[in-house]
């Protein structure tokens, strides 16, 4: 399936590039407003003069762009995103003089990065809510046979004021499963932490620069996995609920990520120990009683005070350091309902007190009806 994703995209490229026309912009739409720019090009919101239908128009410079690059974003787009939180093509696309150009689903409420308060976050039922639907829209992508590759708040946009309703998009970077990409290191806490390899190349290559040494260093190439996108949501999971990162970039330099990896460590070593022989009597039988006692043994990083010990369950499964032992954006689902933060956490817990104590209060009311029924009846 994944070769035939990628033979498939291919053959969509090649047929549109035959079909392609030239339009002048200003025949066909009128600009509204700037939505975003980067090193991509730029977006605007535009209206079709014929239809008066709202899209986004993408400028790809042609200066800078491929066609074949441009013809990849577009077709998958397109056809691969069906998803109602992914952003879809809508089958108009052309080129002009200086870009090529396709319209899209446009979202008029801004993106994800533009709600998150800094050092504050979102809202905690906000974020469960944005999980869900990321989680969904990235498990469908991959069961297509493509990874995301790029997930973060800037590329998440927004079709209401409430995120109640989200849409991933810029899939310029998107890639079919299996295939093979040169390994790009980037000080970002969503680099994930197999390239750090790439890092180690770049201080060799600039070592060898210093010291007049012409040998290059070999490029270091990966394989594209779904894990990679796994990593990004448990980042941007930490994002929406603190408003800033639990590190600057994800390698051992870095003293944040070091800890991280530390108290991960430590939990996986005890994995097979607390599975098999602690924490199995009654009073240890609540899940979030047993999960406060772990955290007491191996005392959570600094950057991590705060969230729950289901939240940080989840974390083992999307950050974990091994690709290969990363858990899916699907497992998402299983902790949505619960806790993600220790404030939540404590409130759940004090209702669930109060509760016990207004049913203990019923329960005996009952009993001493009954018994004064049965006074009644001269029973005693």
């Amino acid at each position: 399936m994944r070769a035939a994703a990628a033979q498939e995209l291919d053959e969509l490229c090649f047929l549109s590039a035959q079909s392609m026309p030239s339009l002048k912009v200003s025949e066909h739409f009128r600009m509204v407003k700037l939505l975003g720019e980067g090193s991509y090009g730029k977006v605007m919101l535009a209206l079709h003069r014929k239809r008066g239908t709202p899209m986004a128009l993408k400028f790809f410079p042609r200066q800078s762009t491929s066609l074949t690059s441009f013809l990849r974003e577009y077709n998958l787009s397109l056809s691969y995103c069906t998803h109602p939180s992914l952003t879809r093509a809508l089958g108009i696309f052309f080129s002009t003089p200086s870009y090529y150009v396709f319209a899209q689903q446009a979202g008029l409420y801004g993106d994800l990065y533009s709600v998150i308060v800094s050092e504050a976050g979102v809202d905690e039922e906000c974020v469960q809510r944005v999980m869900a639907q990321l989680s969904g829209a990235v498990t469908h992508l991959h069961s297509l046979g493509f990874v995301h590759r790029d997930i973060k708040p800037e590329n998440i946009f927004l079709c209401d004021s409430s995120c109640r309703w989200v849409k991933l998009g810029d899939f310029g970077l998107t890639r079919a499963i299996g295939s093979t990409v040169r390994g790009v290191w980037y000080e970002s806490p969503f680099c994930t932490p197999e390239v750090e390899s790439v890092k180690e190349a770049e201080k060799e290559m600039e070592r060898r620069h210093c010291d007049g040494t012409e040998e290059e260093v070999e490029d270091t190439w990966i394989t594209v996995e779904p894990c990679i996108d796994s990593w990004a949501l448990g980042i941007l999971i930490y994002c929406l609920l603190t408003g800033c990162f639990p590190w600057a970039e994800s390698t051992l330099d870095d003293s944040g990520y070091s800890r991280y990896k530390e108290w991960f460590d430590i939990e996986a070593e005890e994995k097979e120990k607390i599975r098999d022989n602690e924490w199995r009597s009654e009073e240890d039988s609540n899940i979030y009683t047993i999960m406060n006692k772990k955290q007491r043994d191996n005392p959570l990083p600094s950057q991590f005070q705060g969230l729950s010990p289901l939240l940080m369950t989840l974390f083992k499964e999307l950050l974990h350091p091994e690709p290969k032992h990363r858990g899916s954006p699907e497992e998402i689902l299983s902790y949505l309902g619960g806790p993600w933060l220790m404030e939540t956490q404590r409130e759940e817990n004090r209702k669930a007190e109060e509760a016990e104590k207004e049913t203990r209060k019923i329960r005996e009311g009952a009993g001493l009806e009954e018994e004064l029924v049965r006074e009644g009846r001269g029973e005693r």
